[in-house]
């Protein structure tokens, strides 16, 4: 089961989303992996440990952690059943309004207020009172104090609805900015380059078209998302994926995945 959850209008600035997903895994130890995209994840979970897989050695992970932009797939480990409360955020402004350091990246333990919400959270989720649980998050966010930069907002907006397909010098006049002046602002609120963060959102794109129309022309959608050729395309979502878009969509077919949009994880 997964379930998206639109934010109030006031928080539509910093997150995208609330979601909760709810998986069994059986009684044996399974991995799941975590592809990157264009987001900032703070993941509440609930049932058994969950840990993930760094430098050959699995890693507990605490309720709640961070999954920040990836660079490549992270692989977890779980088994039995395991619910997820997740809030999706726009990367050049979560850690200013969480106050967290921007440098953090990949797939993190943070220390923060946000988790005095993990008792109350997992007495709804064992009443099985989900909307309960994603109101107490919103209105959690919606008592902080916010105060988006215009000009990041603005260039974040703009990458996004580009696909990241848009060069810097338009993204800072889209910002009514220098490419100077946004470039070091925009490492400051997210930790990476702008272009980092466009490369991440075209591979987002290609990965969700490709997950859910996995018989799509390859050469065409390398075209498509401005992409020099299929051979770059190959490159840069092997890069983030660690395969090739071919085996990728492949994979999406065999799986018979239904026509919607990317669900976080995917199980190995």
């Amino acid at each position: 089961m997964h379930i998206e959850f639109e934010p109030p209008k006031e928080l539509r600035d910093t997150i995208t989303c609330f979601w909760y997903n709810d998986t069994d895994f059986g009684n044996e130890q399974t991995n799941f992996e975590v592809i990157p995209d264009g987001f900032v994840e703070v993941i509440f979970y609930f049932g058994e440990e969950l840990q993930i897989l760094q430098n050959g050695n699995l890693q507990s992970l605490p309720s709640p952690f961070l999954v920040g932009l990836l660079n490549h797939p992270a692989h977890f480990y779980t088994r039995k059943r395991l619910q997820i409360l997740a809030i999706r955020c726009f990367p050049w402004t979560v850690f200013d309004l969480l106050n967290l350091d921007s440098n953090k990246n990949g797939v993190d333990t943070f220390e923060h207020p946000i988790a005095k919400l993990q008792p109350s959270l997992q007495n709804f989720i064992n009443k099985n009172q989900i909307q309960k649980a994603i109101d107490l998050i919103k209105d959690y966010f919606l008592n902080l104090e916010m105060s988006t930069d215009s000009l990041i907002y603005k260039a974040g907006i703009a990458m996004r609805k580009a696909n990241g397909s848009i060069p810097v010098s338009q993204i800072a006049d889209s910002a009514h900015t220098t490419i100077r002046t946004l470039e070091r602002k925009f490492k400051q609120s997210s930790g990476y380059t702008v272009k980092d963060v466009s490369g991440l959102i075209r591979f987002e794109k290609a990965r969700n078209i490709l997950w859910s129309q996995p018989d799509s022309n390859l050469a065409e959608l390398a075209i498509e998302l401005g992409y020099t050729d299929q051979a770059h395309l190959n490159r840069e979502f092997k890069k983030y994926s660690g395969t090739t878009p071919g085996a990728f969509a492949r994979k999406a077919k065999i799986e018979k995945i239904p026509n919607r949009e990317f669900v976080a994880f995917i199980q190995s």
